[in-house]
C-alpha cells in the first residue's frame, strides 16, 4: 500500500503525525489478514510499534504487510513502514510493527481461521518469531491479570 503524505496528516512544523501512520498500518494488516481469511477481520492488538525516522508532508509512504502466523482465530501480520523523498529520491525505514487481527464471522464472533502455508526460509523464520511473541504475550497477560487479581502477586 502506498500513500502520498498530505497537510491533513501533519502538524503545523509539516511533521506527520503517528496516529496517521498508524492508522495505515492498521489497515493495510486488515487488508493482509482478510485477504486470506476471505472474512471480516478486527484488530485485536498492536505490538511493537517502533518509529525509526519523521515523515514530513509530501513524503511518499510505503507499507509493506506479511502474513507471520495464524493461531485458531487470530494471525499476526509485520508491517514494515518505508518513506521516500520524492525531491531527492531518499527511503528510510520509518516504522515497523506486528499487528495481531481476529476472524469474525456473520455473528461477529470469532472464527477459525485457514491455515497459513510456510514455503520459504523468510516465511519459516517470521513464523518462528511471532511464535516466540506470541508466547511472550500470553505470558504478559497472565502477569496482568495475576497483578489485577492481587496487587502481591505484581511482579515488578
Amino acid at each position: 500500500m502506498a500513500q502520498v503524505m498530505n497537510p491533513l496528516d501533519a502538524n503545523p512544523s509539516g511533521n506527520v503525525h503517528g496516529g496517521s501512520i498508524m492508522k495505515l498500518i492498521d489497515t493495510v494488516a486488515g487488508a493482509v489478514a482478510r485477504r486470506h481469511t476471505r472474512t471480516n477481520v478486527v484488530t485485536a492488538s498492536i505490538d511493537r510499534l517502533d518509529f525509526h525516522s519523521p515523515v514530513f508532508i509530501g513524503d511518499f509512504l510505503t507499507l509493506k504487510a506479511s502474513l507471520n502466523m495464524v493461531g485458531r482465530t487470530s494471525m499476526e501480520v509485520g508491517v514494515r513502514v518505508e518513506t521516500e523523498n520524492l525531491a531527492t529520491g531518499d527511503v528510510r525505514h520509518t516504522a515497523s510493527a506486528y499487528v495481531t487481527m481476529v476472524a469474525l464471522g456473520d455473528d461477529s464472533k470469532p472464527i477459525e481461521v485457514p491455515p497459513l502455508i510456510l514455503e520459504t526460509e523468510e516465511e519459516i523464520r517470521r513464523n518462528r518469531e511471532a511464535k516466540a511473541r506470541r508466547r511472550m504475550r500470553l505470558e504478559e497477560r497472565k502477569k496482568e491479570k495475576a497483578c489485577q487479581d492481587n496487587y502481591d502477586n505484581c511482579i515488578l
